[in-house]
């Protein structure tokens, strides 16, 4: 019998974009793995970091909310399957209209997300 976790992802998902548009480094780094990567496309060029060197980024940057900018994310879809979910995302912020996907794990009744992928529709 497989188990519905969907409202455990969509508090992770829910405190995702809480930490992204207010530039909470520190919650962020509650939801992700140690060895979480992130990949993406920005103005067409790759971008890859540790998730270390993401979190360091979101905590140096102005955050959505410092710069007034609407709380527009949203989950689109959610797809899990026993311990292990991808969320696809929109976030537009910062300039950017993102889409993105997380990939999330279950591990002794926590979700944390281990992966990030991203791109931008185009600019705004």
């Amino acid at each position: 019998m497989q188990t519905n976790h969907h409202e455990s992802i969509d508090s992770v998902v829910d405190a995702y974009f809480k930490g992204v548009y207010g530039g909470d480094a520190l919650t962020l780094a509650t939801l992700f793995d140690s060895n979480a990567q992130v990949y993406g496309v920005i103005d067409g060029k790759a971008y890859h970091k540790t998730i270390a060197a993401y979190l360091e980024g979101v905590a140096t940057r102005k955050s959505p909310q410092e710069l007034n900018e609407p709380y527009r994310m949203a989950l689109l879809a959610v797809d899990n399957h026993g311990s292990i979910a991808n969320v696809k995302l929109h976030s537009p912020m910062l300039g950017f209209d993102y889409y993105l996907y997380l990939t999330l794990r279950q591990l002794d009744g926590k979700w944390r997300i281990v992966n990030k992928t991203f791109t931008h529709a185009s600019a705004l």
